[in-house]
């Protein structure tokens, strides 16, 4: 019997989403026809008013869903490596995150992976365990929302190695550090591309601060004796040696 289900070592999601305590969106991407409207995709010879409000609509949709996604996590605190699975729509939810900052989970920021009803949860639960793990090592160990609206291309890029198109490329969280770290040595300026993917301040530049993010490794910059970039560029060096460590 012919079947579109892709194969079983394959795993596919709908969206991945970062959110704050409160459900609000700072990251994220959907993927495929997930919360779409006959009319959101542009067609030919429509104009930008038919276009604009078709945008619009998608936008109101996914609000939507954020805010029953919210309504059934809200208040779960779900650990680094135990992720917690909710239903929504008919659709499978599994989020790590949620802890008050400085209560033992480092922030207050969720991952969320939504995948089909017929997708493990084991499977969705590893690639969420997978993906916060790396966030985590990205933003010091510190996921709280300043944190990550303060390293939003970051976050992009994460998003991006981790996934393509709905299809998960890497689930190791010290990889999925690494090649970010790589790719943004790359890509200095990341301020194309993220409007319209769901949320958060697209292009704004992450601060360097002495502490939470790549300065909260604890790698000793001081801002009178180098210049930003090269503070930068020592933290990497810093980060791609411990990660090479472990």
């Amino acid at each position: 019997m012919a079947s579109n289900a892709l194969p079983p070592l394959l795993p596919k999601v709908d969206a991945i989403l970062v959110l704050d305590g409160d459900g609000n969106r700072l990251a994220g991407k959907y993927y495929g026809d997930f919360m779409k409207t006959p009319s959101a995709a542009a067609t030919e010879g429509a104009d930008a008013a038919d276009n604009a409000a078709a945008a619009q609509s998608v936008e109101q949709l996914r609000s939507s869903f954020e805010r029953q996604l919210q309504s059934k996590i809200g208040g779960i605190a779900a650990k680094p490596d135990a992720a917690e699975v909710v239903t929504v729509l008919g659709k499978t939810a599994v989020f790590c995150g949620g802890s008050p900052a400085g209560q033992g989970g480092g922030g207050d920021v969720r991952v969320v992976h939504v995948g089909p009803a017929g997708e493990s949860e084991l499977v969705l639960a590893h690639l969420a365990e997978g993906m916060y793990e790396a966030l985590s090592n990205l933003m010091g160990g510190t996921t709280d929302r300043a944190m990550v609206l303060d390293n939003l291309e970051l976050v992009f890029l994460l998003i991006d190695e981790h996934c393509d198109g709905g299809i998960i490329l890497e689930t190791d969280g010290q990889k999925l550090a690494g090649s970010v770290l790589l790719r943004d040595e790359q890509e200095p300026t990341m301020g194309h591309g993220m409007e319209g993917q769901g949320g958060g301040m697209p292009g704004q530049a992450p601060p360097m601060q002495s502490s939470g993010g790549m300065g909260g490794l604890g790698m000793g910059m001081g801002g009178g004796d180098m210049t930003i970039g090269q503070a930068l560029m020592q933290a990497r060096n810093q980060i791609m040696a411990n990660l090479n460590q472990t």
